[in-house]
């Protein structure tokens, strides 16, 4: 088993997958473990996830094989059905409780949020009291031996830090938004701005001579 997820980061699908079976674990326990059907629904639903994925069953099985090799998912059967079924093993493997759990899995859903969004996000997982509730879980797992969370650097125009899992390894730096260049005039588009400052001018040589003529009547 490997949790060293910055040598060995999960890939997007995994992250998905893992994120899903941590949700509905808390949110549908009389349907959990879930099936495959219903895993690949929680997987591509298009509430409460960035991005929205279209994953097919040779991936999600995939995703599945890699997180079961990696101790983080595990092959259940269910007295009452005969078809398999999946569940993560955050709390066993990875030695989480409820409340960590739970800011995973909207990090692993959602991408990367500020302890604001990851409050209110939660609630239907994990009751956060109030902030500082959370921020203690947050630096729980960004102090763990194996960190699985990081703060990011603020961006500019930003008001508030956000924070990332570290599952599929260091965050990528977010690109500072930069202006968009200035894009010449079109030649045809121009010569037409020309034309119409030219004719303005006209107009305006006109109404003056007519505002002179109408003075020099009271002269």
């Amino acid at each position: 088993m490997s949790t060293d997820f910055l040598e060995h980061p999960l890939d997007a699908a995994s992250v998905r997958v893992l994120g899903a079976l941590a949700e509905k674990a808390a949110t549908t326990p009389d349907n959990y473990p879930l099936t495959l059907s219903s895993l690949m629904a929680a997987c591509n639903q298009t509430s409460n996830r960035d991005p929205v994925l279209e994953l097919d069953e040779p991936t999600v099985l995939n995703s599945v094989g890699e997180l079961r090799r990696r101790s983080l998912v595990s092959e259940v059967y269910r007295s009452d059905s005969r078809a398999r079924r999946y569940r993560h093993l955050l709390a066993d493997s990875l030695h989480l409780h409820s409340a960590e759990i739970a800011v995973l899995g909207v990090l692993m859903l959602r991408g990367a949020q500020t302890a604001g969004e990851i409050r209110t996000r939660t609630a239907r997982l994990h009751q956060f009291e109030d902030l500082p509730r959370l921020e203690l879980t947050l630096n729980a797992l960004m102090t763990l031996p194996q960190p699985l969370l990081v703060q990011l650097p603020r961006q500019p125009g930003q008001k508030e830090v956000r924070y990332a899992h570290l599952l599929a390894g260091e965050p990528q730096a977010e690109a500072a938004e930069q202006p968009e260049p200035e894009v010449s005039p079109e030649p045809d588009r121009m010569a037409a701005l020309e034309q119409d400052v030219a004719s303005l001018r006209a107009e305006l040589a006109e109404l003056r001579a007519r505002l002179d003529e109408f003075q020099r009547q009271f002269v």
